[in-house]
């Protein structure tokens, strides 16, 4: 390698949970910049969550953290050549490459949602997420399922 690696950013909690997983997912929510406005749609998504579980026990952000643990993949697979061939290799994700994994399916599955607002679209698959369906929960499941079909191809790890 000519350049050193370049180091990773400390990402500072926010204000109302105090929580850094909170920020990061704002982070990749937020487009064109705008902290602000992602920081609101979250925290309305949490608020819209708040009012729409019934029997759900725990606070909203234990319910948003639940729902991550829940479209989080463990393994994924990756294209390999080998000779004139290309296999889909399954291999396990590093843990933080999990957690940017699973809030983009999250955010992108909410954002392609049929909804008013964003912040109604962000709650909605939040509590699907929660109670293991929607789309971003199918996702995780693809993935899981292309993996073991795959299976025989894990010697061609790298």
């Amino acid at each position: 390698m000519r350049k050193a690696r370049s180091k990773k950013r400390e990402i500072t909690p926010d204000s109302k949970f105090n929580d850094k997983l909170v920020t990061q997912f704002v982070n990749n929510l937020m487009l064109n910049g705008k902290k602000t406005t992602s920081f609101n749609i979250f925290y309305g998504a949490l608020e819209i969550v708040e009012l729409r579980k019934k029997d759900i026990e725990g606070t909203n952000l234990e319910i948003w953290k639940k729902a991550l643990e829940n479209v989080t993949p463990h393994v994924e697979v990756k294209s390999r050549r080998v000779g004139g061939a290309t296999f889909q290799v399954p291999m396990e994700i590093r843990a933080d490459r999990k957690v940017s994994v699973c809030m983009k399916n999250l955010i992108s599955y909410a954002r392609n949602r049929k909804g008013k607002s964003m912040s109604e679209k962000l709650a909605s698959e939040i509590l699907d997420a929660y109670n293991e369906e929607g789309g971003a929960f199918k996702r995780k499941e693809d993935m899981h399922r292309m993996a073991e079909a795959n299976k025989a191809f894990a010697h061609f790890r790298f």
